[in-house]
């Protein structure tokens, strides 16, 4: 039985920081594990990135770190807990509501650095759950403020990533799920 709400935020977190995850080539994931944050070049700081709190969704859109997009490197990305409320609080949906007029949507779009979207989750075999997982994108101002004030630490996880998978491949289920990251139902001002 499944008891988990449809929208419910779970991540990895203290009383400091939460955990988000990012995948990139090795250019990028290089720069930000020596510089301790992303670097502009490689990365691009006038692009919209998608940050994701899911351990399982990001190993869903990166195939484990073994997808050729440019996606290899797994990287988990401590944020600030206050940076992490502040791209709730200014966010809206990536997609606008039934009754919403085009105009309205573009203004709100323009005032909103940052577009939430809830995906399904994924099990350890990458299949969708019947509820979802947040996938937060920041633009504009929102990557500025993540890069320069909210990154507290970046840990190249691909290894670990790799692991867990080698374990799901030869259906060792309990100890995959023994070394999946512990994520809790983060409570915040947003639902």
């Amino acid at each position: 039985m499944n008891d988990i709400p449809e929208r419910q935020i779970r991540a990895v977190y203290d009383e400091h920081t939460i955990r988000v995850y990012q995948a990139y080539g090795d250019e990028i994931a290089d720069a930000a594990l020596a510089r301790g944050t992303f670097v502009s070049p490689p990365f691009k700081m006038e692009r919209m990135t998608w940050i994701k709190p899911s351990f399982l969704w990001m190993m869903y859109r990166a195939g484990w770190g073994y997808k050729d997009s440019g996606q290899r490197r797994i990287l988990a990305i401590d944020i600030s807990r206050e940076g992490f409320h502040w791209a709730l609080a200014h966010s809206c949906s990536s997609h606008p509501e039934p009754s919403m007029s085009n105009e309205d949507w573009t203004r709100l779009k323009a005032s909103s650095p940052v577009r939430i979207q809830w995906d399904p989750e994924r099990d350890l075999y990458l299949q969708p759950l019947s509820h979802r997982a947040i996938q937060i994108g920041i633009s504009g101002e929102a990557v500025s403020l993540y890069v320069n004030q909210w990154i507290r630490k970046i840990t190249d996880i691909t290894e670990a990533a790799h692991a867990i998978y080698d374990l799901v491949k030869r259906n060792e289920l309990d100890q995959a799920r023994a070394r999946l990251p512990v994520e809790h139902p983060y409570d915040s001002v947003f639902g």
